[in-house]
């Protein structure tokens, strides 16, 4: 075969294995450059990208759901020859990540999550009250430096201290409704702290390193997440009443539909040696992306060798108690 070049882009030299690596390294020098002007900004996406797509079937699907409000963020339709918003961009690219940039797939999720949001109106949430002596103490929102399966400066943390509600579960959890009412506005008080309306950073797309031919942008994960933490101490796991479970459940399900990429990593905190095999057992279930996600732990004072030494000194931290330092919901009364 002669010397030649296929594509215009790689060099083909038979018998000559040095000349062909320096082609392929230039190429690959090339698409590094690519890589690089696109972790810019997301104005270079190649025009049949999923995320510009996405951006043009936009103003279809807010009119059909006659809601334009995800995360506390305005979905906008910008006027023609103007790029999208930036915080648009963020939203339509956490639902693409969430469904492994399956557009149609992403779509019907954001098409039934604004449903929800409008119908269920999480935001009032935020502004609502709820009773102390059923949910005081059981959940807080606070920030941490020097999180090692991040790359941020500072994270979000949600505290569910399941131990709070120990002593009388059923008083927590015998209202499903109350509870998960109660629950959502506690995350949507997380999402409030991520503070998406000022996001400026890019958020790579789903399987961003695992094909190092695709013409990616950005490295790493999303940077608006918050990170979670669930803590079981004094917490029986023989002895769970059935409310706990439906709770439970709904918890988890409302949460896969109508919070996608909201959570990057979960700390189980506190759980009995005994159950450990319980916890193996469940990721057999789990997807590798989950599975990945999550740390199970005996020791709830081992925490912070994962998230630093902000957290309280009952997670081996130097930082002040949760009570009185961490965010959370309004109550009837006030926590002492």
């Amino acid at each position: 075969m002669p010397s030649g070049i296929v594509n215009d882009e790689t060099p083909v030299l038979e018998g000559n294995v040095a000349a062909h690596q320096a082609g392929m390294a230039t190429l690959n020098n090339r698409m590094q450059d690519a890589k690089n002007e696109r972790n810019r900004d997301w104005k270079n996406l190649p025009e049949n990208h999923p995320l510009n797509q996405f951006v043009k079937e936009l103003p279809a699907l807010l009119e059909k759901t006659a809601y334009n409000e995800m995360y506390g963020v305005e979905l906008k339709i910008m006027p023609e020859g103007q790029p999208p918003a930036h915080t648009t961009l963020m939203i339509l690219q956490k639902f693409l990540r969430a469904n492994e940039g399956d557009l149609t797939r992403a779509k019907e999720q954001l098409t039934n999550a604004l449903k929800w949001r409008k119908e269920y109106k999480p935001l009032d949430a935020l502004n609502e009250t709820f009773p102390q002596d059923k949910f005081g103490g059981l959940g807080y929102v606070t920030k941490v430096t020097g999180a090692t399966e991040t790359k941020n400066e500072e994270d979000v943390v949600t505290f569910n201290i399941y131990g709070a509600a120990a002593k009388d579960p059923k008083k927590t959890f015998g209202d499903t409704d109350a509870f998960v009412r109660w629950r959502v506005a506690l995350m949507e008080l997380t999402l409030k702290q991520l503070d998406l309306n000022s996001g400026t950073e890019i958020i790579p797309d789903y399987g961003v390193g695992e094909n190092p031919y695709q013409f990616d942008y950005g490295k790493g994960g999303d940077p608006y997440q918050a990170i979670q933490v669930h803590d079981y101490q004094s917490v029986s796991f023989f002895r769970q009443p059935s409310e706990i479970k439906q709770s439970s459940q709904k918890i988890i399900d409302m949460f896969q539909r109508y919070y996608p990429e909201t959570v990057s990593y979960k700390y189980f905190v506190n759980v009995p040696t005994i159950m450990q095999w319980m916890m193996g057992a469940m990721k057999m279930l789990m997807s590798k992306d989950s599975v990945q996600k999550m740390t199970w732990m005996t020791a709830g004072n081992q925490l912070n060798q994962y998230l630093g030494s902000d957290v309280p000194k009952e997670y081996g931290g130097k930082g002040p108690a949760l009570e009185g330092s961490g965010l959370t919901v309004k109550y009837d009364t006030e926590q002492t």
